[in-house]
């Protein structure tokens, strides 16, 4: 084989390579271009290079800006201000809302309200409040309105409208899924 041969062999292979189209993607490079899709629907910017990020630095600091907001970007962030941020973008500012109520509960009224009052449900902005006793029901009907008024300065406007206060439920014999219609037994009684 001389020197013209392999030189011909070697472009007709290139030529076949130049030719031929990837049909499937390399796995890897599918996975970074997904990751890179996700990373830039967060709103997380891409930097091209360290050379880069060196020089925005040094521009920072030269403008006088503390080094401590000089990468705050990259910097790893706390918990709350991601969970924050979550809330605001998904809008569930309303259902945690919700949430604070019945987890605060005890905090929002009181330990004496509390002690004898807890919310059963939240339906729209009407919280259903079970009281244990009919006096206790009459006294969370009186304070509603000032309650209302907390709700709104803790949890924000609109949160909470109604505070419907249920009265206290009697004790039920009935045991199991099955009941007999009509009296039943009464063998225990007499």
């Amino acid at each position: 084989m001389n020197k013209d041969e392999s030189s011909e062999e070697s472009t007709q292979r290139e030529a076949v390579e130049e030719s031929e189209e990837p049909t499937d993607l390399d796995a890897a490079q599918a996975a970074l271009n997904r990751m890179r899709q996700a990373a830039t629907s967060r709103g997380d910017r891409r930097v091209r290079s360290a050379a880069v990020h060196r020089n925005q630095k040094k521009a920072a600091r030269q403008a006088g800006i503390p080094r401590s907001a000089i990468g705050a970007a990259r910097d790893p962030q706390g918990l709350g201000g991601i969970l924050e941020r979550l809330v605001a973008e998904r809008g569930w500012s309303s259902p945690v809302a919700v949430g604070s109520v019945m987890v605060q509960w005890n905090n929002l009224v009181g330990p004496e309200i509390a002690a004898h009052c807890q919310p059963e449900s939240f339906e729209g902005t009407v919280l259903q409040v079970r009281c244990d006793s009919t006096s206790w029901a009459t006294q969370l009907r009186l304070l509603s309105s000032s309650l209302l008024a907390r709700f709104d300065a803790d949890l924000g406007a609109g949160v909470v409208t109604k505070i419907q206060v249920l009265a206290p439920t009697a004790p039920n014999w009935r045991k199991g899924g099955r009941t007999v219609t009509g009296r039943g037994p009464r063998d225990t009684y007499g």
